[in-house]
Order: C-alpha cells, then structure tokens, then sequence
C-alpha cells in the first residue's frame, strides 16, 4: 500500500480525522524507564528507538488520550507504525494498560486505531506479555458493561491484531489494510494475500464493516451512539406489521401466506423500523450466513436496539453463532434486543453439521435465555421448528397474520405419520399453527396488525 494512503496515515493524523475540531487531549502513563538497550541488553536498540522518535516525533508507538467523535466522547488510543512498525514493547504496554484503565475510570468508550506490525522482537519475552496486560485491561473494560471498537489500519498484524484489534466488540477496518495474524514476511509464501486483507476478513466473518476513511467519523459517531455507556433502557418496540393481510382460516392458509414471496421480508421490517442501522458480520469463526442479519440500530427516538432478523431461508450455524455474540453484547452493554423470527428451520445439509449445527442453535437458545435485558421477538412467517424457536423470546413473542410457528413443516409431519400428500392440509389444522391457534396455546402474547 502507498505511503500516502489513508490507512497509512499517522497516528495523530488519524485521530484528527475523527476529532476534527473537537480536538484531543493526550496522555501520559507515569514514566518507567527502559535499561540500556532494553531488558535484553539487544545492541544498537536505544539508537533505533532514537531514530524512531526523529523520524515521526513520538515517544513510542502509541498515543492515548480523551476526545471527542461526533458528539460522543470517548478514550482513543492510535498506533505509529512509523515508530519501530508499530510494534508492541514494555512502554507500549504502559500506554495499552494506561488507556483501558482511562476508560474504565471515566466510564468512556476506548475506541483503538490500529496499525501494527505485532510484538517488539528486540523485547523478547517482555514485548510478548504485553499481550497478556492488554487482554486483562480490555476483560476489565468488558465486565464494567463499556464498549470497545477498533479501526484496523495498514498494516494491522500479529498480537496487536489478536488482542486490541479483533478483541474488541466491533471492528471496522480500512479499504484495502493488511490484517491478519500472521504478517507479509511470516506466512507461507504461496498464502493467497486475500485472505490477509480487510476485504478478505470480511468476507471470512472476521471484520463488520470495510469503512472507507471518508465515512469513518460519521461511523463511529452512530456507533458510540448506539454501543452507549447508557442508563435503564426499555424494551425494543414492537414493529408494525408490514402486510394487511388477514388471519388465515386453515392452517394450509397460514402455511401459504407465510411462504408468499410477495411477503414483506426483515429487510423491509428493519428499514421501517430504524433510522440507522449498523450492522454487525460474521461469527468470528471463519463465517457468514447471508440469511441472517445481526447489528444495532438507532431508531428516530434515538433508542439504541440490537437486532437479529432471519430472511427466510434456513439459517446456517455462523448465523447463530452470530446471532448470540449480537445477543450477548446487548446484554452486557444494556442494550434491548429485537429478533425477527422468519426460516424454514436451521439448514440441515453436510456441511451444516460438519460446521456444528447443533452447538450453534444450542449456544443462540443459551444467549437468549441468558439475556438480562429485554428481547422482543416478532415472527414476521415461517416459524420452523427449533431452528426458529432458538431466536424467540421466552413469554415475549408477537406473531403477524401472515406467519405460523410448527413443531415441525406439515409436509414432514405427514410423512413421519405415512400419510399421503393429500393429507398434509389436515396435518396443518391438526398442528394448530396458525397464528391465532399461537395465541390461544400461549406461546404468541398478540397477533400485530
């Protein structure tokens, strides 16, 4: 990537590029000096730090302080890679340690700019642990219910990426940044470079969004804005039906109208219902279910929901794998949730299993269960057995005329039971899965009109 490029933007240029004139005020850790050539005696280190600080005008390769992005203030901390790549040593842990406490005591969002090379080699031991202290901090951060989001610039590689960067609750990167564990000059020579790209993280379910850097600020503000610290919040609203359609006689009706394609689908529930949406990717396991959509929202209020929405196919393990890591970081940020339960029921193929199917619908059923904060759920058409029961809300779930929730697809029904496809009306009325059978049986508190 050329010098010039945005994502290889200096540390404070970077951090202007957010605060514009809200401005910046840094700060500094107490100062711990290094022992000549650092705690391994490494030859010619203290001239090469030497260099480093002429050269870019830093002390070491993190700068940290308050600011503000938007109208929200936060506690940014932003790597030099100018300085020695980036890379992590004894001070930089100082000013890591030093800047999660910051936020931890001001009960501020940390917000990192990334670009790292990973650990000072000339440390040895002593750069490797700072990757311990970071994890510590960001866990401190984490259990105090405050958000931590971070933009991965050029290069963003090694313990850096591994703790500050993909640790956190979010992670934006930058067009066309090198991110990955392992960096250019350690991978196998024949690795596709693909995959060691922000375009590549995404697509692997690793990265929520390639923001180009002209829409950073703008990003971030709605983030911090949804992501909070905020007070007692209160449920999600309800969304409003999206369809007239009237309640079904039978419960081949019900199946009908909820398997329509002319059916509104999440898409158009979420456009109806937020202001903003900032939707999160990926399971953080390698992958992605198109099927399912995950993120927060801002509605016209300005209530911050979570969401999770099905759009009608099967839903894959990455997507309840996605669904409660969105599930549980609303609950620890104190943020209600809404679902929207729409899916044939979980996929059922090879490589849905070879991908942990049943941990997967097991682990959203716990997330959901577990949420202290409120989940509305809202079935919005096909409710398909534990695959859509796994996103649904214990004693909150509304259901819209045109859906229906089975214990199983009438079809299969009727072939367990060896009836003749003729039969599969009749297996439908038996099921009482229409949406007014679901309310009279309790499991729907109201049909939304």
């Amino acid at each position: 990537m050329p010098a010039d490029s945005p994502a290889r933007a200096t540390a404070r240029e970077t951090i202007a590029l957010l605060t514009g004139a809200a401005g910046f005020t840094e700060h500094r850790p107490p100062s711990h000096p290094l022992p000549p050539d650092g705690p391994l005696g490494w030859a010619g280190y203290d001239a090469a730090r030497e260099r480093a600080g002429t050269r870019t005008g830093e002390e070491e390769s993190v700068v940290y302080g308050t600011g503000v992005v938007g109208d929200r203030a936060c506690v940014l901390l932003a790597f030099e890679f100018g300085f020695l790549g980036g890379s992590l040593g004894r001070l930089t842990g100082d000013r890591l340690a030093a800047a999660y406490e910051l936020a931890l005591t001001r009960r501020l969002p940390l917000l990192a700019l990334v670009a790292t090379g990973g650990s000072r080699m000339q440390e040895g031991m002593v750069a490797l642990t700072q990757l311990q202290r970071v994890a510590a901090a960001s866990t401190r951060l984490r259990a105090a219910g405050l958000p931590q989001i971070a933009v991965v610039r050029d290069p963003t590689t090694g313990g850096g990426w591994a703790t500050v960067g993909a640790g956190a609750d979010v992670v934006l990167a930058l067009p066309g940044a090198q991110v990955g564990f392992a960096g250019s000059r350690v991978r196998p020579a024949d690795a596709d470079p693909h995959a060691y790209s922000a375009e590549g993280q995404f697509a692997a379910g690793q990265v929520d969004a390639v923001v180009p850097p002209g829409e950073l600020a703008r990003a971030l503000t709605h983030w911090l804005r949804a992501l909070g610290p905020h007070g007692t919040l209160p449920a999600a609203p309800l969304p409003r039906a999206r369809s007239a359609a009237r309640l079904p006689e039978t419960g081949r009706e019900a199946v009908a109208a909820a398997r329509d394609p002319r059916r509104p689908r999440a898409e158009a529930y979420l456009a109806d219902y937020f202001g903003v949406r900032l939707p999160l990717h990926g399971d953080r396991c390698g992958g992605a279910d198109p099927g399912l959509l995950c993120g927060f929202g801002l509605r016209a209020d300005g209530l911050p929901v979570a969401y999770v929405a099905q759009c009608g196919t099967p839903t894959r393990p990455a997507g309840y794998r996605a669904a409660a890591r969105t599930i549980r970081l609303a609950d620890r940020l104190g943020v209600p949730v809404l679902t929207l339960v729409d899916t044939p029921g979980a996929a059922n193929d090879a490589e849905a299993e070879r991908a942990g199917a049943g941990a997967a619908i097991a682990d959203a059923f716990a997330a959901v269960a577990e949420a202290r904060v409120p989940v509305t759920t809202l079935v919005i058409g096909e409710g398909g057995s534990g695959g859509a029961l796994a996103l649904a809300a214990p004693d909150n779930t509304h259901v819209t005329a045109d859906s229906y929730f089975s214990v199983i697809a009438p079809e299969l029904a009727a072939a367990i039971l060896k009836r003749p496809p003729s039969e599969t009306g009749a297996t439908a009325d038996q099921l009482r899965l229409r949406p007014q059978d679901l309310l009279e049986l309790g499991f729907a508190r109201s049909i939304v009109s």
